[in-house]
């Protein structure tokens, strides 16, 4: 792989990372399901955990919030602070959150691998998305993208309408891609 000027890198890496429609969501709501907290908090815990990899603006956060409050997933709390608006899950919230978490659990088996065990792991992600960009592997991109993309799609269509045939018909496909990538791995090891 050819070495990319580190002013570069660091610009790819927060341009080239896709958050799935309704994944922020779903995150918020996770972790209001831990601890009540505030837009901000919410904002500075996901740029903790994703380890500087992502920090979602005020103008995600703020109106999603609002939208979980008027859908009655969340609602505000009492703070001693002035000015600080702090949230928590709602019995129809925890409910929500349960039904995730056990679609989550289910579909262990065909999450892709730069999804765990957080949700952007450093060590395999940004090895992948830097060699993305290489001359060499340029025709790959698009088909990377389109693979990542199909993905999600497919996991927030389960979100909505779980099926365990779909699950299993999913992991019989991509146990052949896998088949097929080893047996081109092993021709150029050869």
């Amino acid at each position: 792989m050819f070495d990319l000027p580190p002013w570069f890198k660091k610009h790819l890496i927060r341009h080239t990372a896709v958050i799935p429609k309704g994944f922020l969501r779903q995150y918020v709501i996770k972790l209001l399901g831990e601890k009540p907290m505030s837009g901000s908090e919410i904002i500075e815990e996901i740029w903790k955990r994703t380890g500087g990899l992502w920090k979602p603006s005020p103008g995600s956060i703020y109106p999603l919030l609002a939208w979980l409050r008027d859908e009655g997933f969340i609602e505000e709390v009492p703070t001693e602070e002035k000015g600080v608006k702090r949230y928590s899950l709602t019995e129809k919230g925890k409910k929500f959150l349960e039904r995730q978490q056990k679609i989550l659990k289910e579909s262990e088996s065909f999450k892709p691998p730069f999804l765990h065990p957080t949700p952007f792991p450093r060590p395999f992600l940004v090895p992948l998305l830097l060699s993305l960009y290489s001359e060499k592997t340029k025709e790959l991109r698009e088909t990377f993208k389109e693979l990542f993309q199909v993905l999600f799609e497919f996991k927030a269509n389960l979100e909505c309408k779980y099926s365990s045939e779909a699950v299993k018909e999913l992991k019989e496909a991509l146990k052949q891609l896998i088949n097929k990538i080893r047996k081109i791995n092993e021709k150029l090891k050869e």
